[in-house]
């Protein structure tokens, strides 16, 4: 998500940065961070944006996260006000999806409390605008490292926010689609790793984890050793970056 877009859109009407502090009530510092990608932005105060740019709210989500709407969908938001409830926008058209964040800073709060349904309900959310009506478990982590980097347009770099969703693990004893995603791995020992899995023993229960920098090695794991398996679906980077 790219809400360095936010600064633009507003210099386009005219509005400065303390413009927006000052007509949505957002601390300067929780603004900055925001639109910096520190923290996560709350619906809250993206509606308030929203309402102060006036931009509808699922066109400005549209704009922050690169997306090209169809024709169909456009005109569906050009009818919403600022401050609509988007959760009953048409699902048909378009889906909001509020998906939680485990950002670098989480990963090992993550590792000792996924298990816990209300350590994953208190973690800050995203909003997401998706093409589609999507079903499963659904996380954004964020990139830390270079592991996934090596100079090419398939890398992960360092603060992307890939949005993905969990393999259940009854799928895990049948040969994982390896040349369809690339994984997060949630590893009991070593956390979460970002790979490409290029081998799966089935029999034997252990995957072959791959970098795309050529500097890390590829390395084994046992299935037994893996508490969860997110297949990446979508990758958002701000536009500054390569």
């Amino acid at each position: 998500m790219d809400l360095q877009k936010i600064k633009e859109i507003a210099e386009e009407k005219g509005k400065l940065i303390k413009d927006l502090i000052e007509e949505t009530g957002i601390k300067k510092g929780t603004l900055f961070n925001y639109m910096k990608g520190k923290t996560a932005i709350t619906l809250e105060a993206f509606l308030k944006i929203s309402d102060v740019l006036k931009v509808p709210p699922l066109e400005l989500l549209a704009l922050v996260q690169n997306i090209k709407l169809d024709r169909a969908t456009t005109q569906m938001i050009q009818d919403i006000k600022p401050n609509s409830n988007i959760e009953k926008s048409n699902p048909d058209k378009v889906n909001v999806m509020m998906i939680p964040l485990v950002n670098q800073y989480a990963y090992a709060g993550y590792l000792s409390g996924f298990e816990n349904d209300g350590y994953v309900g208190e973690l800050p959310k995203m909003p997401y605008l998706a093409d589609r009506q999507y079903k499963g478990n659904y996380l954004f982590f964020e990139v830390k490292g270079d592991s996934m980097d090596n100079g090419s347009y398939e890398s992960y770099l360092e603060r992307d926010l890939i949005l993905c969703r969990e393999v259940r693990q009854d799928f895990w004893s049948s040969k994982l689609h390896i040349n369809k995603w690339d994984f997060v791995v949630v590893h009991k020992e070593e956390g979460i790793l970002l790979k490409r899995i290029v081998k799966h023993d089935v029999e034997k229960g252990i995957l072959t984890l791959h970098s795309l920098n050529e500097y890390y090695e590829d390395t084994e794991v046992h299935l037994k050793d893996v508490a969860k398996i997110f297949n990446v679906v979508d990758v958002r980077r701000h536009r500054n970056r390569r």
